[in-house]
């Protein structure tokens, strides 16, 4: 099946969420255009109001908002966005604010000791049972430490950066590997007293910095949600002009992973600045496919698409092998076994591996009903496999993709096929 079109898309749903935490910060009005609004960023949205933010024209697309941070008087329920929780927590320690966090059955099962233990290292006082959510978090009297990340995570590092506006003295991070830098990019922008080294692993920012100056944003195209439609200009006789999207280097690995497959993709207009963010379109054309093995370094700056690449490599000449992935096991789902089952019975030549997986393609996919898991990438992904079947693929759970693409299946109805 062919798919042609121009698409334009919601604001990338990182920045987003970033955008509403900074405004909570600075003085006046700022104003937010474009905002994903997917319920992950409402969880945002609806905990800072809770906080005492001022949060009006959402409807409007045009968010205006105002206010000072208040202690909660009910608990803040982050849904199912784990950007939600880990910031948020980085957050409100940093400005002294005592609140009880809590999330969905699947968020409160995902990893909150590599948020607790720094955060306690910088004075916080994290009241949990089991390094999970809900916990009670006090952060008042916060100091800047020096912290080596144990994981490739940019929501731990914006946890901390956002903890260290409100400490006294010097955060210090270093990663293990480079991830998304829009916390970084956003801050800069700002005026806050940050700084990258020259290999851009370590970031260090001066404390305390608890005000920030109003600021006027228009969020830039989705990558990560774009990337379900790049995919589908893989299938043949297709073509799509994706406009407007955010072409931050770190968010496009796997437009450079298409690439190295075969794709025909051109990034084009490279053009304004938003918030320091490069803008631009993208043009994807078909090409003949081959599988690629993905290295553990390049994991981090993929791990949302790996779902998306698991399908493509279907419809690869030879072994696509991704491994370094264990990631995939804690996201909001085990996205490993979601890819492995899914795929194997519609009948792709896969093999799990505790880590990753590989895949040996070309290979006919045959339509099934898909287990979601609730995972609004599974979801996503295993609609996009349904262009590469003869039968129709099914969703167990449609309605989890609103929680990071709401505009999702009316974009798919505006392809030309």
């Amino acid at each position: 099946m062919s798919v042609k079109g121009i698409l334009t898309f919601p604001g990338d749903k990182s920045i987003s969420h970033r955008a509403f935490m900074l405004a909570a910060l600075a003085e006046g009005t700022s104003i937010i255009k474009n905002s994903a609004m997917g319920t992950d960023v409402l969880s945002t949205i609806r905990c800072l109001r809770d906080c005492g933010i001022n949060i009006k024209n959402i409807d409007k697309n045009e968010a205006h908002v105002s206010g000072r941070l208040a202690f909660p008087d009910k608990d803040l329920f982050c849904g199912n966005s784990g950007t939600s929780a880990r910031l948020l927590t980085g957050l409100l320690t940093g400005q002294g604010i005592t609140a009880n966090l809590t999330g969905d059955e699947s968020l409160i099962r995902r990893p909150m000791k590599r948020i607790i233990a720094p955060l306690t290292e910088m004075g916080a006082r994290i009241e949990s049972l089991d390094s999970h959510l809900p916990f009670r978090i006090n952060g008042s009297g916060l100091r800047g430490i020096k912290y080596r990340i144990p994981v490739a995570s940019a929501q731990v590092k914006s946890c901390l950066l956002l903890a260290g506006l409100g400490a006294e003295g010097n955060t210090e991070l270093e990663e293990i590997a480079p991830t998304r830098d829009h916390t970084e990019i956003m801050l800069k922008e700002l005026n806050v007293n940050i700084s990258t080294s020259a290999d851009k692993n370590v970031i260090k920012l001066s404390g305390p910095c608890k005000k920030l100056p109003e600021f006027s944003v228009n969020i830039p195209g989705d990558p990560s949600s774009a990337a379900f439609f790049a995919a589908a200009g893989c299938t043949k006789d297709s073509e799509l002009l994706l406009k407007d999207i955010l072409l931050n280097p770190r968010r496009l690995g796997f437009y450079r992973t298409l690439q190295r497959m075969g794709a025909r993709l051109e990034m084009m207009e490279k053009r304004q600045r938003q918030f320091g963010e490069l803008t631009g379109d993208i043009r994807v054309r078909p090409g003949l496919l081959r599988g690629i093995h993905l290295a553990a370094e390049e994991i981090p700056g993929i791990i949302d698409e790996l779902p998306l690449l698991a399908v493509l490599a279907t419809q690869a000449e030879g072994k696509t092998i991704v491994k370094g992935a264990a990631e995939l096991r804690v996201k909001e789902s085990d996205r490993i076994t979601a890819i492995y089952t899914n795929l194997k019975n519609m009948g792709a030549d896969i093999e799990e591996f505790s880590d990753g997986f590989s895949i040996i393609g070309p290979t006919q996919l045959t339509g099934s009903k898909i287990q979601t898991y609730h995972d609004h990438r599974i979801a996503m992904a295993f609609t996009i496999a349904g262009l590469f079947c003869n039968e129709p693929v099914i969703l167990d759970d449609q309605e989890c993709i609103n929680i990071s693409f709401p505009e999702f299946f009316t974009l798919m109805s505006r392809l030309v096929k």
